[in-house]
């Protein structure tokens, strides 16, 4: 578990390069925190299932089990912990490829350091509630950030990691209008559009479990400006 007082966050690399693992080893040493290496998927991903780690750093090219594999997996059995993909493959749709499987960062190599425990720090900041706001309500829409469970009109409604931090975004904004860069900087960690229709298809899957089967619709799309949820007046 992450030691809030001291900082220290737990790291768990997957990565079969010995070296990479041992600079980066020491490198987070320096910095107070600690990390475990895993040097295949199939090993990874039973370490990963053991939990008490804060965040999972995944290289894509495993022998055994490739990190895409790896990472879809543990989402699959409803694992939330955050993943930083690392990967010589930095092309656009790499990263598409590696968010899509699961993962809440993509970072290439080579890479700094500096920029790579910046990445970790800011997942780990990501995923810690809001001081003092763990209950977010829009309507009878309502969000347990501690408990990780979402409710409307007392009925409960199962999300996917990625569709949670999304809603959690809309709830946070609510009765606002956030934008596809909002979006993407905040849910993705994107500076940059992709190009693609990622927000699109998390967007319509969100709608279809916080909206179908009510008589009210909360998730509006605002045609040419982003997205609003609202309770209605």
């Amino acid at each position: 578990m992450r030691d809030e007082e001291s900082g220290t966050v737990r790291v768990l690399l997957i990565e079969d390069d010995r070296e990479a693992a041992a600079y980066m080893a020491r490198g987070l040493a320096e910095g107070g925190h600690v990390l475990a290496h895993a040097a295949d998927g199939e090993e990874g991903l039973e370490m990963a299932r053991a939990g008490g780690f804060d965040v999972l750093v995944v290289d894509r090219m495993l022998p055994g089990l490739d990190g895409l594999s790896l990472v879809r997996t543990l989402r699959a059995e409803g694992d939330a912990t955050p993943v930083l993909f690392l990967s010589a493959l930095g092309q656009v749709d790499d990263r598409v490829r590696g968010l899509r499987a699961g993962g809440d960062d993509y970072l290439v190599k080579p890479y700094a350091f500096a920029e790579l425990l910046a990445r970790i720090e800011a997942l780990v900041r990501r995923r810690r509630p809001e001081q003092g706001t763990t209950r977010l309500v829009v309507g009878d829409l309502e969000m347990d950030l501690l408990a990780h469970r979402v409710t409307r009109a007392g009925v409960e409604i199962d999300l996917q990691p990625r569709e949670f931090r999304l809603l959690q975004c809309l709830m946070r904004h609510a009765g606002q209008v956030v934008t596809r860069t909002m979006l993407l900087e905040t849910v993705w960690d994107y500076h940059f559009d992709p190009q693609t229709n990622v927000i699109d298809v998390h967007i319509s899957r969100l709608r279809a479990k916080i909206d179908r089967g009510f008589e009210v619709a909360l998730l509006h799309t605002v045609r040419g400006a982003g997205y609003c949820l609202r309770a209605p007046d």
